[in-house]
């Protein structure tokens, strides 16, 4: 649905050279064109506007002095710096245009008709007078000479047995004779110039000849391969042209024919048979085609023809037309009328090898004309609501319009087609109304169509695939306003009508267009302003009067307005772009520049231009014929082929068969850079697969719809999910929750986004949700599609710009608020339509309330049956099992202990009656209570089953308890009895006896104490230690003395176990009265002062010479011997610490692997990755197949105390020893309020030297460790140890891949042993009277 646009023309005229122009060709690489005419070749360079090179062929005697010579064909030779030319007496000259040197290369003495060289230029093709073809090599020798008429078919021709042939055929009263036709063989046209042509297929492979038969005197095609072997001859077609084209592509043969009432152009396979056609647009023997052309690739056909005389001698014409075929439809693009004599007559026609849309033109007046072509979709730029999304296709004198808001209409079909006196060349829609078109035609005439409300449709428009057949359209079709012709002051009088003479038409205002025309004598453009000419007489046809012009200085090549600002970006030649100040009185033409105020230039021409608003700043976005994407200056893509703006989004489609949205609003350029570069993941919101070739055709506005065309023609709707999204999100802020349903519905769009993008206000909008969506299915499944998951931070985050709704619910979850929220509403406005609904929020909750909901459809049955509204029990029962499974629906059925609705649940239900009936029979027989606890035991509601059963009489207490005892019941059992009964006493012995077996002592004792088991208790505490709890229940018990003293000695034991001493020493003393005993426990426990205190206390100071002292002296000794053993230990690791060190660092670095591999963390690795190489796992176990890898619990526990050995030479040898050297620094820092204890307790009894002693030593081992410290711990360790390599977003390959590049063997889960143990130097442990 694309359109061939005139991008610019260059044009030279009146070129001084002499003679008359007869034929040319292109110098690609010197950008000059080579024109040959009786006198001679001339070059000229069109874009300096000056003639180079002038070489006669006259004075060499290459051509007759009376101007009779005639030159019929020019080649440019690249490799030879070098022009050939043939002349139809026969010479063939090669000309050095630098040297200017002439020479004849060869001579034909019966002449020459047509000089062809093969695309790849190896061979050279000469069809002489005599009617044969000479095949030459590029060094102009002789490779062979054929007659140009064979008799024979070809080496490709057919084979055939005759089955179902028309030979083979009954024919019936007809006779034989009829399978036999003559046949008839039509002379050549009377306009023939019985000159054959020739055409090289692209790959030079293949070429064919079109002559006209000796015998029959009609047209022939036949083909010929590289090496001069005829391959087929084509069909017998009546009225057969000269003209001649192969597609570069290789596919078919160009012709043209003649028919009774039409002309078409033919197409023929390589086979010589016909393959489709096109009929021209006019009428039998009005008009004769001269040639037909094919460009570079093969996507646009050249058609040249020319007026037949007629009688009334009227102006004669010629026309280049320009045709393409989409979905196997031909559409005429553009038609471009000349003149048969004059300066304006066309003498031959060229299309670009490198620029496949350029077509080079030469007129007999010595008028050269380059004209370029692009192509662009036209479509309408409106970005509200009542835009139409209209595309309009240029067909000849046809425009197809298709209305994509309503309807997708393939083509070549369309909505409508507005009907155009003289072929359209362009089409433009109003910047400023979107559905309004202006069409300028070949003869410079602008139609004008505008959509209003006129009852009646215009003559000019027809409807196309809508409507007809007695339908009515809902469809607002344009009416035709006025056509109006352009006038510009300063024509020349001799000037004819130039349809090369405007382009880029634009509709900026109602009665106002811009218009771009070039100077033919310089690198200007002028940009003119036409404005509607008022006239006092209502006119049929209106005029366009120039009312103001601007020039250029520069080409300009494209030119695009923005429908919101207004504002006009004009791209020049060079890349520049300037601002078109159309509004202001001066008129001016500025640099565009960016947001740092630099101008901006395209570095490579663009062929699409669109403004857009990126973050605020109106920027130019362009994009070249070669898939460059340009924003302002900045080059952010190289794999676009199609672009869209609209409601704020740039949409693009790549090479890589993408197509992306990106939102213009709160973008910059270097995220729109990075997105379109895919240097970073793309989320699926913004990224979606298409097929391949696709281009963007056009966007639907303020809605979701994004049009793409295939390579083939046919059209796809897809819905982006961009589009969508923020289409939704505008319908749900504007509280139109109807439309983002729906559309949600249908592009299955989760949702929960209706009330996770704004909860405040959906919940405080449930009524108005309810109404507008007004469906009970709908509301349905909204309610099946709900979860706790808030969609906007996980499937549908939000844009950049927009501030992320918080949509936690502090007071309860997202499910049971929107439920409860709902239901309220539906409750409110129709609570018996909306039964399901209301069942279903009931269903849904986080705790389905199924009790609620059956209790509700047993309501049901009050229902009048005739009410439409009312839903029955049977249609309530039948929804309810497509949500909940009928087994559970069943259970809860049966939980609310009504059989009536058990039964009709059930017999809804799947299930046999043989399985429900005899257990409902029963239950009914059972007492209310016992049946109750019954169906509460058979749902698996224990706590409910036991308050029931509470309830049945003493008689049933032993299954009550029974049942306590199986399912842990105790806490809840205690709440059903009251203290004082009896059943209260034996729960609580039995939950007493439960915690004893789990050796839950003391909760045990204290359940016993409560309930008055005073003996039980006793034996709980016991267990636990609980000495005082023991003591309070044995004195309740009124234990005698001895058996009191007896308990406090077992108490005392199981405390002196626990290294309790002082409370053992407190028990002894207190209950058993053996104080002797308590203070041989305390010194045993090392309370010096608590041990003095009893001495006192009972006046035994003999105890202190016996016991006390020697205590005192022993303790010194002991900790003088640890003091020694730990310094001489912490020393001896420290030094091997040193050596361990240095032989690392001197240990080559292939080491580290092989110890990480082998460490305590290679059976972590063993279970996910492989960290050993090849060679070390080939003659081990497998892993995965041995016994090793599956450890038992105990035998991890040993390998874990054994991972760090102290051995040397081991792994971990220095892993190990810092383990050591920090337990025995911690070791040491315990010890301080111990040694202070003993110290004082040493002076107290004149120990000085003993108490000196004890304090040196404890000093400097304290400060030995103090100064090691920082060498053993350093901060390089601490640094290793803290880098993180585990974690959540690790995995096995990237620990191995950290442990290689660190190079280190140290094991991650043990990197606490590198930081230092901590000392406290301000502890006061030291006694100041012995200093």
């Amino acid at each position: 649905m694309r359109n061939l646009k005139l991008h610019q023309t260059l044009e030279f005229r009146d070129i001084q050279a002499p003679g008359k122009p007869q034929c040319f060709c292109l110098r690609a690489e010197q950008g000059t064109v080579l024109i040959g005419s009786e006198r001679g070749l001339t070059e000229v360079d069109p874009v300096r506007r000056e003639v180079k090179t002038e070489i006669s062929l006259v004075a060499e005697g290459f051509l007759p002095e009376d101007g009779s010579g005639c030159i019929v064909g020019i080649q440019d030779l690249l490799d030879q710096e070098s022009v050939c030319v043939a002349t139809a007496s026969g010479d063939v000259i090669v000309c050095n245009l630098s040297t200017q040197q002439l020479e004849c290369v060869g001579s034909v003495a019966s002449g020459i008709s047509v000089m062809s060289w093969s695309p790849d230029q190896e061979l050279l093709l000469l069809a002489t007078a005599q009617q044969t073809l000479i095949m030459m090599t590029k060094d102009f020798e002789v490779i062979a000479e054929e007659q140009i008429h064979q008799d024979d078919f070809g080496e490709g021709k057919f084979v055939t047995v005759g089955w179902g042939s028309k030979q083979t055929q009954f024919h019936g009263s007809e006779g034989r004779p009829t399978a036999f036709p003559v046949q008839l063989h039509e002379n050549a046209l009377p306009w023939d110039d019985h000159r054959p042509q020739i055409t090289w297929r692209g790959d030079g492979q293949f070429f064919a000849v079109s002559v006209v038969c000796r015998q029959t005197e009609a047209r022939k095609i036949r083909v010929w391969n590289r090496e001069f072997a005829l391959q087929s001859t084509s069909e017998s077609v009546p009225g057969l042209g000269p003209a001649l084209a192969w597609k570069p592509s290789g596919s078919l043969i160009a012709s043209t024919q003649d028919k009774p009432n039409q002309q078409d152009v033919v197409f023929f396979e390589k086979n010589g048979l016909l393959h489709g056609h096109f009929t021209l647009p006019f009428l039998k023997d009005e008009v004769k085609v001269n040639g037909l052309l094919w460009n570079a690739d093969s996507s646009v056909l050249a058609v040249w023809l020319e007026d037949l005389p007629k009688e009334d001698s009227s102006t004669l014409k010629s026309y280049v037309q320009l045709w393409t075929v989409g979905n196997y439809h031909w559409y005429l693009k553009q038609s471009l009328p000349f003149s048969t004599t004059g300066k304006n007559q066309i003498v031959s026609l060229l299309w670009d090898p490198m620029t496949p849309c350029r077509l080079h033109v030469l007129c007999k007046g010595w008028r050269y004309l380059c004209c370029d072509w692009h192509w662009t979709t036209d479509r309408s730029s409106g970005n509200s609501a009542n835009d139409l999304a209209n595309v309009a296709v240029i067909d000849g004198n046809r425009v197809l319009v298709t209305v994509f808001r309503q309807t997708v209409v393939p083509p070549p079909m369309c909505t409508y087609r507005l009907l155009i006196p003289h072929p359209v060349n362009q089409v433009i829609f109003s910047a400023h109304l979107g559905n309004d078109l202006a069409v300028l035609d070949a003869s410079n005439q602008i139609s004008v169509y505008k959509c209003g409300d006129k009852p009646n449709m215009d003559s000019t428009v027809k409807l196309g695939a809508v409507g007809g057949s007695g339908f009515k359209v809902s469809l607002t079709t344009p009416h035709l306003e006025k056509r109006y012709s352009i006038q510009f002051g300063n024509k020349e009088e001799d000037e004819e009508v130039n349809a090369l003479q405007l382009s880029f038409l634009t509709w900026i205002e109602d009665n106002t267009f811009l218009a771009i025309s070039y100077s033919h004598s310089s690198s200007q453009s002028i940009i003119h302003h036409l404005t509607v000419a008022h006239s006092e007489v209502e006119e049929e046809q209106g005029q366009l009067d120039v009312s103001s012009s601007v020039t250029v200085d520069g080409v300009i090549v494209g030119l695009c307005c923005c429908s919101k600002t207004k504002s006009i970006a004009v791209q020049l030649a060079d890349g520049q772009v300037l601002k078109y100040l159309w509004e202001s009185p001066s008129l001016a033409v500025e640099p565009w520049k960016n947001s740092e105020g630099i101008p901006v230039r395209f570095v490579h021409p663009c062929t699409q231009m669109e403004i857009a608003t990126i973050g605020g700043e109106e920027c130019v976005l362009g994009l070249t014929d070669r898939c460059r994407f340009f924003i302002n200056d900045t080059e952010v893509a190289s794999n676009i082929t199609s672009f869209a703006v609209c409601d704020d989004f740039l949409l693009v489609t790549t090479h890589s068969h993408t197509c992306q949205g990106f939102s213009l609003s709160g973008a910059s350029l270097k995220m729109l850079q990075a997105g379109l570069s895919g240097s970073h993941e793309t989320s699926g919101e913004i990224l979606r697969k298409v097929e391949r070739g696709s281009r963007i055709v056009t966007v639907v506005p303020q809605d979701t719809k994004l049009i793409l065309q295939m390579p083939r023609g046919n059209l796809e709707v897809v819905h982006h999910r961009a589009l969508v999204l923020a289409q939704i999100r505008k319908w749900l802020d504007k509280l139109m929750f109807k439309e983002a349903f729906e559309c949600m519905r249908k592009l299955r769009i989760n949702l929960n986004l209706i009330h996770d993008h704004n909860p405040k206000v959906f919940l405080e909008n449930v009524e108005t949700f309810i109404k507008q969506i007004d469906s009970v299915n709908h509301i349905n499944l909204f309610f099946t599609e709900l979860r706790e998951e808030d969609v906007t931070k996980t499937m549908y985050p939000p844009p950049i710009t927009k501030s992320v709704q918080v949509s936690t619910h502090p007071d309860g979850k997202k499910l049971d608020l929107i439920c409860d929220a709902m239901r309220a509403a539906m409750e409110t406005i129709n609570p018996r339509k909306f039964c399901l609904s209301i069942l279903t929020s009931h269903v849904k909750k986080t705790t389905p309330e199924l009790e609620i909901v059956l209790q509700k459809v047993q309501e049901l049955q009050g229902n009048l049956p005739f009410d439409p509204e009312c839903v029955s029990v049977e249609e309530a029962l039948k929804y309810l099992l497509l949500l909940v499974d009928v087994n559970e629906l069943f259970n809860h059925s049966l939980g609310t202990y009504n059989f009536d609705l058990v039964l009709m649940v059930a017999e809804k239900s799947q299930k046999d009656p043989k399985e429900y009936l005899p257990f409902l029979n029963t239950l009914k027989k059972m007492e209310t209570n016992y049946q109750r606890f019954t169906i509460d035991k058979y749902l698996k509601r224990y706590e409910r089953a036991l308050g029931h059963l509470s309830k049945c009489g003493p008689e049933y207490f032993t299954e009550c308890l029974n049942l306590i005892k199986d399912k842990n019941l105790y806490k809840e059992a205690l709440k059903l009895y009251r203290p004082d009964s009896p059943q209260y006493q034996a729960v609580s012995v039995a939950y007493g006896e439960h915690l004893m077996q789990e050796h839950l002592y003391e909760p045990a004792g204290l359940v016993f104490a409560r309930c008055g088991a005073q003996e039980k208790a006793l034996e709980a505490f016991l267990a636990c230690g609980s000495w005082q709890q023991a003591l309070c229940v044995a004195a309740q018990l009124q234990m005698a003395k001895d058996k009191m003293a007896g308990l406090a000695r077992t108490l005392a034991g199981k405390l002196v176990e626990q290294r309790k001493h002082s409370e053992a020493a407190t028990v002894l003393e207190q209950y058993a009265q053996d104080y002797e005993e308590a203070v041989l426990l305390l010194l045993e426990g090392s309370a010096w002062d608590e041990a003095l205190r009893l001495v006192y206390k009972y006046d035994r100071v003999d105890i202190i010479e016996t016991s006390v002292k020697p205590s005192i002296l022993e303790a010194q000794k002991n900790y003088m011997d640890f003091l020694d053993s730990e310094t001489a230990t912490f020393i001896r690791h420290k030094n091997r610490l040193q050596v361990v060190r240095a032989l690392r660092r001197q240990a080559p670095q292939v080491h580290v692997d092989h110890e990480v591999a082998h460490g305590p963390e290679s059976d972590l690795f063993s279970e996910t990755s492989s960290i050993m190489s090849g060679s070390e796992t080939s003659g081990r176990y497998s892993h995965s197949n041995s016994r090793i890898s599956a450890r038992s619990s105990k035998n991890r526990r040993k390998a874990e105390r054994k991972k760090h050995s102290l051995k040397e030479g081991s792994p971990l040898e220095g892993l190990a020893l810092l383990e050591a050297l920090s337990e025995v620094v911690q070791n040491i820092e315990k010890l301080k309020d111990e040694v202070h204890a003993i110290l004082k307790v040493l002076f107290l009894f004149e120990f000085e030297e003993q108490a000196k002693e004890l304090q040196r030593a404890f000093e400097s081992t304290l400060q030995l460790m103090e100064r090691a410290v920082p060498e053993i711990w350093t901060p390089a360790d601490q640094q290793s140890s803290t880098t993180p390599v585990l974690g959540p977003s690790s995995t096995a390959n990237s620990i191995t891949a950290s442990y290689q590049q660190q190079k280190t063997c140290v094991p991650v889960l043990d990197a606490g042993v590198y930081m230092p143990p901590k000392m406290d130097p301000r502890s006061q442990w030291k006694l100041s009277l012995l200093e």
